[in-house]
């Protein structure tokens, strides 16, 4: 498949996947047209590439934005969304379900509109929901039939039923990609949205004169997947995965989120005492994706050791705080 030279949209491109997926595509040479509104996005994010791409500033919950932003365009990975960590997304508010819908709908009928040659749609494990309190290796065939605990859950489903809609009834090349867990450099640091891994190191970085305190009891199993792999498997998804299904993008190295909070503390070379609110929220209990299809289609799955991703997302967020 041909890259360079192509026009590619980024919708919440200016965001912690989005801004490191435009710039990769910056370096295969594509024309690259990123569309965000700034609300958790960060024109820090895209300033070295800033140059090199067009710029949207848009409110794709409007059918105009979007026609606007697919106009002369060959591919679009769809990323925009409405989220935030686990604060978020756990509390069934509308901003968490209608603008992504909004947002989803839109952009594919734009997209259909103007003869659109692929599209891409960034879902979630938040499709998924816990069956047990063991190990959940989620398959893709297990998100339905649906039952997500949060309406961002029901936006990421409403947006893969579209993608299957629009690839049988009119033919267009789409396809869904499951994120579960991605993080690293351009991720967020506010307190009050982020996720696990940069709340974690933000405290790090902040002891002592913040405290360094987890969410539940540290029991929680996750497997987490460095943004690189996440855009290599965006990427590949794009090339291979055109018929309108949904796969799972997400690594199986499972690490409890104690012994994720102790690898962050000896990166930072501190003697932290670590911990624990019981009183917060601690998401699902123990899950990973089920990456036999991921392997099947790409004949590749998330390889960076979460050592190696870990200490660069340390030493990006060190640097952000100084």
């Amino acid at each position: 498949m041909k890259w360079k030279d192509k026009s590619v949209l980024v919708t919440g491109g200016a965001g912690f996947i989005g801004s490191c997926l435009s710039k990769e595509l910056v370096n295969l040479g594509c024309d690259v047209c990123v569309a965000d509104n700034f609300f958790r996005g960060r024109i820090e994010n895209i300033k070295p590439i800033l140059d090199k791409i067009k710029l949207f500033e848009v409110d794709l919950t409007k059918q105009e934005s979007c026609l606007d932003v697919t106009k002369d365009i060959d591919y679009v990975f769809h990323l925009a969304a409405s989220v935030g960590g686990i604060h978020y997304i756990n509390k069934q508010y509308v901003e968490g379900g209608t603008p992504s819908i909004l947002m989803n709908t839109n952009m594919i009928e734009a997209a259909a509109i103007n003869n659109i040659e692929r599209f891409l749609f960034t879902s979630s494990a938040c499709v998924y929901c816990q069956s047990d309190m063991n190990l959940n290796k989620f398959k893709e065939e297990y998100a339905y039939p649906a039952n997500p605990t949060t309406t961002y859950g029901w936006a990421k489903i409403c947006g893969e039923v579209l993608c299957k809609a629009y690839h049988s009834e009119y033919g267009m090349k789409t396809c869904s990609m499951r994120i579960f867990n991605a993080y690293g450099e351009n991720e967020n640091i506010d307190p009050r949205s982020s996720h696990v891994i940069p709340s974690l190191i933000r405290k790090a970085v902040l002891y002592p004169k913040e405290g360094f305190k987890m969410f539940g009891d540290g029991e929680q199993v996750r497997a987490f997947m460095y943004v690189k792999d996440c855009v290599k498997g965006l990427i590949l998804g794009m090339e291979k995965n055109v018929n309108g299904e949904a796969i799972n993008l997400g690594s199986e190295e499972l690490i409890s989120i104690k012994d994720l909070a102790e690898k962050i503390v000896d990166i930072s070379g501190k003697d932290i005492k670590i911990g624990y609110d019981l009183s917060g929220p601690r998401g699902t209990n123990k899950y990973c994706a089920d990456t036999t299809k991921l392997k099947e289609v790409f004949g590749w799955c998330p390889d960076t050791p979460l050592d190696e991703g870990l200490r660069n997302t340390y030493d990006y967020i060190n640097g952000e705080l100084k």
